[in-house]
């Protein structure tokens, strides 16, 4: 008897990125793995993205899937093209970025291996010229195949992007993208790997991460506090969770994220009075959780203590931070 392949589902969000959507789709109409469908779905472009969506479904009809919808956002575009995948499994692709030749068909291939529910691979940042500027390396302390009841360290280990990630669709039969909220990811990927029994990982480094020049001073404001929301959602579901006397992975989880991830982003918030507003939201989170400094100062990550890893002007804004040196750090942003 014949095997039927795997179908993989890709959904692409578009919004006006006409500079980089050709080179995105390229690299997956190029795919070794050919049992694809590419869900494009355009939220609402007002440049020329509508036309080279177009273009590229009349040239590849059998895998090009063009959606058109009024703009909603990030999160209402996934989850429309969730709604409409066929696939066994699905993929996430920023329409700015591109990925390897062969990332689907190793991906693939390791979560049929394994039968894993979720596979990761590595990123690379690279910018508008191609040159890479940061390897981006996921999990380096694990095997190809990953037992969470055993390892649930990655619970509070991994990076929760969407991207470099390919789900069974099956993940995703009660969960959604959390509309009209920044950080989604966070939000909703840790809930997914909370429904899994087993993940795996390549080493490759399959997702490259554009860095676009524009968007490198972006505006850093309120915006942040969703993190410390998306974090008590993941406290919730984990409370629902198979894992949930998993309770150090939990707090290694808060730190990581609604530490750490947060105070990275506070970091470039040049507004005075946001800064404050959102430093108090941080301290009665962490009071909250009775997350203390030397839980923070003592947290590692990848078997090796996070703080030490980081460069010498992250640690300093850190401890300043966490030394109650506001002040000062407001005359160094």
């Amino acid at each position: 008897m014949t095997t039927v392949a795997s179908k993989v589902s890709i959904i692409v969000p578009v919004y006006n990125v006409e500079n980089y959507l050709a080179k995105c789709l390229e690299s997956l109409i190029d795919q070794t793995y050919q049992h694809i469908e590419i869900l494009v779905i355009n939220d609402g472009s007002t440049d020329n993205s509508e036309k080279i969506i177009n273009d590229f479904s009349e040239r590849f009809p059998e895998k090009i899937k063009a959606f058109y919808k009024s703009n909603g956002g990030l999160s209402d575009a996934r989850n429309f093209g969730i709604d409409r995948a066929t696939g066994n499994y699905i993929g996430f692709v920023d329409s700015d970025d591109y990925v390897s030749p062969t990332m689907f068909e190793e991906m693939l291939g390791l979560a049929e291996k394994h039968s894993a529910e979720m596979v990761i691979c590595n990123i690379q940042k690279v910018n508008e010229k191609g040159n890479i500027t940061q390897k981006l390396t996921q999990i380096p302390n694990m095997p190809e195949k990953i037992d969470l009841e055993t390892h649930f360290s990655v619970f509070s280990d991994i990076s929760y992007f969407a991207c470099n990630k390919l789900f069974k669709k099956e993940l995703f039969e009660t969960k959604r993208f959390k509309k009209e909220v920044s950080f989604e990811d966070i939000q909703l990927i840790p809930q997914l790997l909370l429904e899994c029994k087993t993940i795996a990982q390549t080493q490759s480094f399959h997702y490259q991460y554009l860095e676009r020049q524009n968007s490198i001073s972006k505006t850093h404001n309120e915006k942040g506090l969703d993190i410390l929301q998306a974090v008590e959602d993941v406290e919730v579901a984990f409370g629902k969770s198979q894992y949930s006397h998993k309770s150090k992975a939990l707090k290694n989880f808060q730190i990581l994220e609604g530490i750490y991830t947060f105070l990275a982003y506070l970091a470039f918030v040049k507004d005075e009075n946001v800064f404050y507003e959102m430093s108090a939201k941080l301290d009665i989170f962490r009071r909250k959780k009775d997350i203390k400094i030397k839980d923070i100062l003592g947290y590692s990550r990848f078997d090796r203590n996070y703080i030490l890893s980081l460069s010498v002007r992250k640690k300093f804004f850190y401890l300043l931070f966490f030394a109650g040196q506001k002040k000062l750090i407001r005359k160094l942003i």
